[in-house]
C-alpha cells in the first residue's frame, strides 16, 4: 500500500467514474482499475461496486475512505511543516477567496506575492463562504479570505473594512448627487445577489434597516452579472468598494453619509496551521495594498 494509491482511491471516490478520476489522476483508466484492484486485494475488501456507468463505495469503502483521507491530510501537513521549517516561504499555499471578492481583489495582490515570495506557489480556489469554511475545516485549504463573521472555529486576523457604494444606471430616474443616507434606499427596489452569497445577507441588513425593499423578480448568480443588470437600468444595488474602481461610463455610484455601511474582510486559518508565519506575512502585505484603496 502506498499514498499514491490512497489518493487514486479517494478521488475515484469522489468522482464515482473511472474516466473522470483517471484524467484527474492522469494516469489512464487501466492502470487506475488495476491500482485499486491492487488496493482492495492488499486490504481483503471490496471498496466499490462497479458498474457500467459508475463506481459507489461500500459500505467498508466509506470508511476506509474516511481513514484515507485523514491519512492524506496529515502526509501534506508533515510536508508543509517541513517546508516551512526550512524556509516559511517557500512551498505550497492554498487559498480560498470569495467570489464577490476575487475578480477584483486578486489582480491587485497576486503581482504582489509573486514579487515578495518568489519561491511561495499559490493555489487559489474561489467559492463561496460554506464551501471554503468546509474545505479549510476539512484540510483542503490553508487560509481563505472571508467577509466576516464565519460560523466556524478558525482563526483570523482583519484584513480590511469595504465600504458600501449606492450603485444606479446614469438612466435611473435618481436625482441625489453628493453622499446618500440609508433613508434615501427606502423608495427604492434593490437587486441582490442569489442564495449562498455573504454579499446577499449583508445587503439584505442594510436593506432592511434602511426599509427599502429587496427585488423578487431577479437575482444575481454574480457580482459582475449584478453590475451589468443595474447598468442596463433594471434597478439600483449595493457595491464593494473594489467591484467599482473600474466601472463605465454607463454606471454611476455614490458613497453613504455616517455611519457608512460595509463588510469587513478577514484571513481565516486553522489553529495548528504549520504555516502561520507566512499567513501573518501575507496579511500585512494585503494590509497595506488594500487599505489605501478602500479608505
Amino acid at each position: 500500500m502506498n499514498l499514491r494509491d490512497l489518493h487514486y482511491f479517494v478521488v475515484l471516490a469522489k468522482t464515482q467514474h473511472f474516466g473522470d478520476a483517471a484524467k484527474l489522476c492522469h494516469i489512464s483508466q487501466p492502470t487506475l482499475s488495476m491500482q485499486l484492484k491492487k488496493l482492495e486485494d492488499e486490504l481483503g475488501i471490496k471498496l466499490f461496486e462497479r458498474s457500467n456507468r459508475q463506481v459507489i463505495l461500500t459500505e467498508a469503502g466509506r470508511k476506509v475512505l474516511a481513514k484515507a483521507q485523514s491519512v492524506l491530510h496529515e502526509t501534506q501537513e508533515l510536508k508543509d511543516m517541513a517546508e516551512s521549517l526550512s524556509d516559511p516561504l517557500s512551498g505550497e499555499l492554498r487559498l480560498g477567496v470569495i467570489p464577490t471578492l476575487a475578480p477584483y481583489f486578486l489582480p491587485l495582490i497576486m503581482p504582489q506575492i509573486q514579487k515578495r515570495f518568489p519561491k511561495l506557489r499559490v493555489w487559489l480556489i474561489e467559492e463561496q463562504t460554506h464551501r471554503l469554511s468546509a474545505k479549510l475545516a476539512q484540510g483542503d485549504l490553508d487560509a481563505a479570505i472571508m467577509a466576516t463573521p464565519v460560523e466556524a472555529d478558525f482563526e483570523s486576523v482583519m484584513l480590511f473594512k469595504e465600504p458600501f457604494y449606492f450603485a444606479y444606471s446614469k438612466n435611473y430616474p435618481f436625482s441625489k448627487n453628493g453622499p446618500i443616507k440609508l433613508n434615501d434606499l427606502a423608495e427604492q427596489s434593490v437587486l441582490l445577489l442569489e442564495e449562498g452569497h455573504c454579499l446577499r445577507e449583508q445587503a439584505m441588513d442594510i436593506c432592511r434597516s434602511a426599509k427599502a425593499k429587496t427585488s423578487v423578480d431577479f437575482t444575481a448568480t454574480s457580482l459582475e452579472t449584478l453590475r451589468l443588470m443595474v447598468e442596463s437600468g433594471l434597478g439600483v444595488t449595493l457595491l464593494p468598494a473594489l467591484a467599482v474602481r473600474n466601472i463605465t461610463e454607463n454606471l454611476k455610484v455614490l458613497p453613504f453619509a455616517e455611519p457608512v455601511p460595509y463588510r469587513t474582510i478577514a484571513l481565516y486559518y486553522r489553529a495548528q496551521t504549520v504555516k502561520l508565519e507566512c499567513l501573518q506575512l501575507l496579511a500585512k502585505l494585503i494590509e497595506g495594498i488594500i487599505n489605501p484603496l478602500v479608505q
